[in-house]
């Protein structure tokens, strides 16, 4: 879930980091038991009952569950959201070190970063629920018969609504995420009817960091602004094509923003107060006009059910621009 660089522009870079780390598995593959999977089993999409065994098409290839799990660990932050929405926390044993919500998360010293194989053995899990690993990893949870569930960060927000049902298949929670989606659609159906009407649509900057990564309109988080018609200034930036351009300072004051929404206030101390005071900015329609949102960096970073929040404080910065 769901921690560098930005957070959905962060993950990319965590992935990048797994898929290169040098993970130390080999003594365990050679005590461990089991076989993988066949590889000409067939597949199937998600069960549409809480009856198991189940198969589940994920990132990972299939995953057979052949019980309701009851010893899940979540190394990815937004993963372990979903699960306790969907009241499955009562059978999340462990999450990474990242994960930090809701409170009573049994938080450990798991990395997501670096997972490592026997650490998180140790936890007898019965599914293990990630957004990234990589291959080498992928064949140890095989090796000890452990399935491995991938959850990496979806495009758009209905990859939200899949990665949720998914876990409720999973979990056998299949109700529980049905009505979750259900609540979400419609608070976000009722944010975005409530909306003013306006002559054009606003600008807006989102910050990553401090350094001025940002996001375009073909992200995730991207999609959000789009919902409540905002155009995105980053959108014919140099390096727009990746998703997640670095602007100047020059670029984004000749843009003259209408909103500057910044998820860097907890890894990088930014607030309204801090853009203001950088050279220039006080020349930006966002900034003389008070329009400045200091978002909460997790909320901001994370795909799982608080995008419904994230989502209701752009509407609500875009009602203000009206007053």
């Amino acid at each position: 879930m769901d921690r560098t660089h930005t957070h959905y522009g962060r993950n990319e870079l965590r992935i990048a980091q797994l898929f290169t780390a040098v993970i130390v598995v080999v003594g365990l593959l050679a005590v461990a038991c089991g076989s993988s999977p066949a590889p000409n089993s067939p597949a199937s999409a998600p069960a549409e009952v809480a009856g198991f065994p189940v198969t589940l098409d994920s990132a990972a290839g299939r995953v057979e569950i052949a019980t309701e799990p009851e010893r899940i660990v979540s190394l990815s932050p937004t993963a372990t959201e979903m699960l306790f929405a969907i009241d499955a926390g009562g059978q999340v044993v462990a999450v990474d070190d990242q994960s930090d919500y809701p409170q009573e998360v049994p938080t450990t010293e798991l990395s997501g970063y670096e997972p490592n194989v026997e650490a998180i053995a140790s936890y007898e899990p019965d599914l293990i629920v990630m957004d990234a690993a990589p291959p080498a990893l992928q064949r140890s949870f095989r090796k000890l018969e452990i399935p491995l569930l991938l959850q990496p960060a979806p495009t758009d927000i209905s990859g939200t609504y899949e990665q949720l049902e998914e876990l409720g298949v999973a979990t056998g929670r299949v109700e529980e995420a049905e009505v979750l989606v259900s609540e979400m659609r419609a608070e976000i159906d009722e944010l975005i009817a409530a909306l003013p009407t306006l002559d054009e649509p606003p600008t807006y900057y989102h910050e990553l960091d401090d350094t001025y990564f940002t996001v375009t309109s073909e992200t995730f988080i991207g999609e959000i602004y789009s919902l409540v018609g905002l155009e995105n200034i980053a959108d014919e930036a140099k390096g727009a094509g990746s998703g997640y351009p670095q602007l100047s300072p020059e670029y984004i004051i000749e843009s003259d923003p209408d909103l500057i929404f910044l998820a860097d206030t907890e890894c990088c101390g930014q607030s309204a107060e801090t853009v203001a005071e950088r050279a220039g900015w006080d020349r930006i329609a966002a900034v003389h006009n008070g329009h400045v949102v200091e978002l909460s960096d997790d909320v901001a970073s994370r795909w799982g059910p608080r995008v419904v929040d994230l989502l209701r404080n752009v509407a609500d910065a875009v009602a203000a621009l009206e007053g």
